[in-house]
């Protein structure tokens, strides 16, 4: 089962980039560009990456992106999880970016996204992983900071997909950013965003009724409304589960709990994904392979969790076909 879940092609649709960085990374790059972090050891950055709610987390997360701060910086973070992604067989990323993280510290928009964005360049043409841009907004932040930052991202919109919405979510419902969002879909971007992860199912209604979204990240209190399932499922609107991310978080409990295969069975469209592997202790095949394991989830079951993730990125029909025949060639020479 792990050598199958290991080579399976499979796509990633939640992964946000600064989650990614590596220890080891982290403490190089603030050697690089001689920012003193509060860690003498790449050891005691690791030990500093445990915490059991999303608060705490997302201190030391905003803590580590402060030594980004050239664009080789965000090309060498981009880079090195294409390279990881490359090595699992992940076919094609959707990576998701907080530029208010960067300018916020008055590292330019334009910085952050010359480096991600030629890393993913180059991976495609080296490394084989396709990839798409999704510019978050911070919920924490004010709706005129997402303003500032729609503006911002104008001038390189050939370069951004879709917008998302991450960060602290209770307290900050969608509706908070209606207006950014309307504005940001008239200007293109496909509107995503996290919903239903420490927020209760309202603001799950709120980011499909009043964002409009196309795709829900994370999802599971979902669960807590009938009507509201069934309105995903009638939507077609799928989920980006993040197990191991919703366990370190105590989204639940034991990952023996995790509502994914409930979610299947009731029919609605989930992906598997890591979310921000290197604060989650795991990459996506260690998602799968630990949510296989708690959930003794079948051959078929992880074949459907991939086609699910080719089905619904944000690629034209083409792409799509293109991957789905891999991983239907694939799935039947292994079964």
């Amino acid at each position: 089962m792990e050598a199958f879940i290991q080579n399976i092609p499979k796509a990633e649709l939640h992964l946000h980039i600064e989650g990614t960085f590596e220890p080891s990374l982290m403490f190089d790059i603030a050697k690089r560009n001689g920012i003193s972090i509060p860690f003498a050891s790449v050891q005691e950055i690791e030990r500093a990456y445990n915490f059991d709610c999303l608060q705490d987390f997302l201190d030391i997360y905003y803590q580590g992106a402060a030594v980004l701060i050239h664009e080789k910086d965000f090309y060498d973070l981009t880079y090195s999880y294409l390279e990881k992604c490359a090595a699992q067989n992940i076919r094609h990323a959707e990576i998701m970016f907080d530029p208010q993280t960067h300018t916020e510290r008055g590292v330019s928009f334009e910085t952050v996204i010359d480096g991600i964005y030629k890393a993913c360049k180059d991976a495609e043409k080296n490394l084989n992983v396709s990839s798409i841009l999704i510019m978050s907004y911070l919920r924490h932040l004010s709706e005129d900071a997402a303003f500032r930052t729609l503006e911002q991202s104008l001038p390189f919109k050939n370069r951004i997909k879709a917008i998302g919405l991450d960060s602290s979510e209770k307290g900050n419902p969608p509706s908070k950013f209606k207006k950014v969002f309307e504005a940001s879909t008239k200007a293109g971007f496909i509107p995503l965003a996290h919903a239903g992860e420490e927020g209760d199912a309202d603001y799950v209604w709120e980011a499909l009724d009043i964002l409009k979204i196309k795709r829900i990240d994370h999802g599971n209190n979902s669960l807590q409304d009938d009507k509201l399932v069934q309105e995903i499922i009638q939507r077609d609107i799928a989920l980006t589960v993040c197990p191991l991310s919703n366990s370190a978080l105590q989204v639940v409990t034991d990952l023996h709990k995790h509502p994914l295969k409930k979610m299947m069975n009731l029919g609605m469209k989930v992906t598997v994904n890591s979310d921000d592997p290197a604060y989650f202790g795991g990459q996506l095949n260690k998602n799968f392979i630990e949510i296989q394991k708690a959930l003794d989830l079948s051959k078929k079951d992880i074949y459907e969790l991939a086609k699910n993730s080719f089905e619904y990125a944000l690629i034209d029909s083409d792409q799509k076909e293109a991957y789905i025949s891999e991983l239907e060639s694939f799935y039947k020479a292994h079964q």
